[in-house]
């Protein structure tokens, strides 16, 4: 299992994950294939099971999680989930809607405003971690 932050921010145009990904049951990346052959390919090794969280992190600020969820199959969606900007994308089930803030930690993989990255660091997986354990807790 792997945890994965992922962005919304496409094109200089910020898109609301919380109206977009949350509500269709799905994260995804709105850079063409053309564009960003790498992210698609980021994309496409993400596995069911592993954990995935929208976040907006503009550079040098905190990183703000907007959801957490879990991918749910190994399915690769394209164009046809009602989110027009997204070329590729995954189904995610949200265990957590909830928005909180990361703290800004001591660390050199100054990753947190790419569109997506494994997330790394372990301060930050212990809190991605209590949300998913209270979330599975709640069942």
């Amino acid at each position: 299992m792997a945890i994965y932050g992922v962005g919304a921010y496409y094109k200089g145009q910020s898109h609301k994950p919380s109206n977009d990904f949350k509500d269709n049951n799905i994260i995804g990346i709105g850079w063409s294939i053309q564009d960003a052959p790498d992210l698609h390919e980021y994309l496409r090794i993400v596995e069911a099971g592993d954990i995935i969280y929208i976040k907006a992190a503009a550079f040098g600020n905190p990183t703000k999680v907007k959801a957490v969820g879990i991918i749910t199959d190994s399915n690769i969606i394209s164009g046809t989930f009602g989110v027009t900007y997204i070329s590729i994308g995954r189904n995610v089930k949200w265990l957590d809607k909830s928005e909180f803030t990361l703290k800004i930690l001591p660390g050199k993989n100054n990753v947190r405003s790419n569109t997506m990255y494994r997330e790394t660091h372990p301060e930050h997986i212990k809190a991605i971690m209590k949300i998913v354990n209270d979330a599975i807790n709640k069942l």
